[in-house]
């Protein structure tokens, strides 16, 4: 199996815009740029495309029943045979409930990404970095990983019969997600050092034994993450929300937001732009630094945030990034441990939940409202990117507060009440 060489794909440097034919495996350009994966939009209608995304909404087997192939004109066109799915997608979009009234937003919703085969957004970028994989002809794929991209990977490469290489920080990763990954059958790789060290190491890996990469540096991944974009506009009949709010940690997520809205508006399917705000750890903040400060990209050493899965002090992805924030008019802001752990408690309290890392979105929409950047009538779509059962441990600790020594007090804590086994003893807790 290989590409079919009259594709109209190719890869695109986002520094120096040089193009790459797709049939070759490529993951940066010459001048060490990331690439692109782009495509000729000249033979793409808008009417058409909005009548085939709504005509394959609730397909119920075959790639299009998937939330991202049902948009494969705009991801990678592809018979069924060829692609690896687990009909991934198809998330939920809530109300905010009292998250909404936490966060002084009038109309807040979030789109739950941690309803994903995996429970995490990490399932929609590797339905098409392993499809992409299974094209090139690799048997073995590999990735540097806090979690949740290592324990997609595995699952996808499972279903496929490729093996799958895992690095992770020692002791840096959730057990939820390290759980996941054994389950999974990757053969994992504890490592010295932090995930920046685990990415450089993985890079050198797949060079000298040509195995696969499927970290965000690899383009086919935010294809498939950009379809997070297009289901959540297709469940709002197309209304444009006035931001989308993300976690930043390897930026991955952001910039494919971003280059599905650009995509979108220069088709024609959209004209209003939404702002992208990106909200990062405190612990965690390289481009929230570079943003605030005004200054170079500078990789942070030694980044520490219980929102593991954002635990990244050397993004991959900035340049994307950096270049869909400007283009939305948006901002990157920053949130403390404190802030993150409290917005997660009044998330989980609402019914909804989610892993730390995503709480970044309604601990920064909280933050912005009250500095005056989102206004309290605005439109506002959070992205949740984990399910709250990925990091079991943060929750447990905050609820008996025993986050102290992390700086953390469990402000909404929901303790355990011990009793004797006597109705009375309850009776005396409810107060009848």
């Amino acid at each position: 199996m290989e590409w079919n060489e009259k594709s109209d794909l190719f890869f695109s440097c986002v520094r120096c815009s040089r193009r790459y034919p797709v049939q070759h495996v490529r993951y940066t350009c010459e001048c060490g740029g990331l690439l692109d994966l782009q495509r000729d939009f000249s033979r793409l209608k808008a009417d058409e495309l909005l009548s085939k995304w709504e005509s394959r909404w609730g397909a119920k087997r075959g790639a299009e029943a998937s939330g991202v192939w049902r948009y494969k004109e705009l991801v990678i066109d592809l018979p069924d045979s060829q692609i690896v799915s687990k009909m991934e997608g198809n998330t939920r979009l809530y109300p905010a409930g009292r998250a909404a009234d936490y966060a002084g937003l009038e109309r807040f919703m979030l789109k739950h990404e941690g309803e994903n085969p995996t429970c995490s957004f990490k399932d929609r970028g590797m339905t098409c970095g392993v499809t992409a994989a299974k094209i090139y002809g690799a048997n073995c794929v590999a990735c540097a990983s806090t979690g949740n991209t290592s324990a997609s990977m595995a699952a996808y490469a499972a279903t496929c019969g490729m093996k799958s290489l895992i690095f992770i920080p020692s002791g840096k990763i959730a057990y939820g997600k390290l759980a996941q990954v054994l389950a999974y059958g990757g053969m994992t790789f504890q490592i010295e050092g932090n995930f920046d060290d685990a990415m450089e190491l993985v890079q050198k890996i797949c060079s000298e034994l040509g195995i696969y990469l499927l970290n965000s540096i690899n383009p086919f991944r935010l294809e498939g993450q950009k379809t997070i974009c297009f289901e959540t506009l297709q469940q709002l009949d197309w209304e444009m929300p006035d931001w989308f709010v993300v976690p930043g940690g390897n930026l991955g997520n952001n910039s494919a937001l971003s280059k599905a809205l650009m995509e979108l508006h220069q088709i024609g399917i959209i004209r209003k732009i939404p702002r992208i705000a990106v909200v990062q750890a405190h612990g965690a903040n390289p481009l929230y630094k570079m943003w605030k400060e005004k200054k170079n990209f500078e990789p942070l050493k030694n980044p520490e945030t219980i929102a593991t899965a954002i635990k990244i002090g050397n993004p991959v992805s900035w340049e994307k990034s950096l270049r869909g924030i400007e283009w939305s008019k948006g901002v990157v802001e920053e949130v403390t441990e404190q802030e993150i752990m409290d917005a997660k408690a009044i998330l989980d309290s609402a019914g909804i939940g989610a892993e730390p890392a995503s709480c970044c979105s309604v601990a920064g929409a909280k933050k912005l409202v009250e500095s005056g950047v989102i206004s309290k009538k605005d439109f506002v779509v959070g992205i949740l990117t984990g399910n709250m059962l990925k990091d079991p441990d943060a929750i447990i600790d905050y609820h008996n507060d025993r986050l102290r020594d992390q700086g953390i007090i469990g402000r909404y804590a929901n303790r355990p009440i011990k009793i004797k086994a006597d109705v009375n003893e309850v009776r005396k807790v409810l107060g009848l």
